[in-house]
C-alpha cells in the first residue's frame, strides 16, 4: 500500500492550480535535512500527497497528487544564481533531491487548518502539532480517510 505525505508550498510559489496546470513537476528547493531524508529515503513511486498551502489565507489542504519519479537531484543546488544553490553540492555527490510528483485532484473546497483542528481524531496529526514546519510530513491512512472523507 502507498504511503501517505502532507507536502506543504505556498501558493504564491507553486499551487495545487500549478501543479493540475503542470500535471507534474520536480519538488524542488527543499533545504532540510530532516524534509530531505524523508524524500530520499522513504518515498516511493506511488505515494499519495495530500497538498498544503501555507502561507496563505485560507491555509489547508487543497488537493492529491502522487510521486511519479525518485532519485532526483535537485537541479537548483547546482545554480548559483539560484536562491536554492549549495555550494557544498556536486552533481556526483548531491546533497538535494526533488522528487517528481503528478496531480490527481483539487478539491472543490479546501480543508482548512481550522477543519484540521475541529476533527478531533486528526488531533494527532503533524501539521497540527506545535513547533511542526516541515514542508514533507508523513500522513497515517486513518488520517488519510478522514481527510478523504471530509474532501467529499
Amino acid at each position: 500500500m502507498p504511503q501517505k505525505w502532507l507536502i506543504k508550498s505556498e501558493p504564491s510559489k507553486y499551487s495545487i492550480e500549478d501543479l493540475k496546470r503542470d500535471k507534474k513537476t520536480l519538488w524542488h528547493g527543499v533545504r532540510n535535512y530532516q524534509a530531505r531524508n524523508l524524500l530520499r529515503d522513504q518515498w516511493k513511486v506511488g505515494d499519495i500527497l495530500l497538498f498544503y498551502h501555507s502561507n496563505a489565507e485560507p491555509t489547508g489542504i487543497f488537493g492529491i497528487g502522487k510521486v511519479s519519479k525518485i532519485g532526483v537531484a535537485d537541479p537548483t543546488q547546482f545554480d548559483s544564481k539560484s536562491d536554492y544553490f549549495d555550494p557544498k553540492a556536486s552533481k556526483e555527490t548531491p546533497r538535494w533531491f526533488a522528487p517528481e510528483v503528478s496531480y490527481i485532484e483539487k478539491f472543490s473546497q479546501p480543508i482548512t487548518l481550522d477543519d484540521l483542528k475541529n476533527e478531533k481524531s486528526l488531533k494527532d496529526m503533524a501539521v497540527l502539532k506545535k513547533g511542526n514546519r516541515l514542508s514533507v510530513q508523513p500522513v497515517s491512512e486513518d488520517e488519510f480517510k478522514i481527510i478523504s472523507k471530509m474532501a467529499r
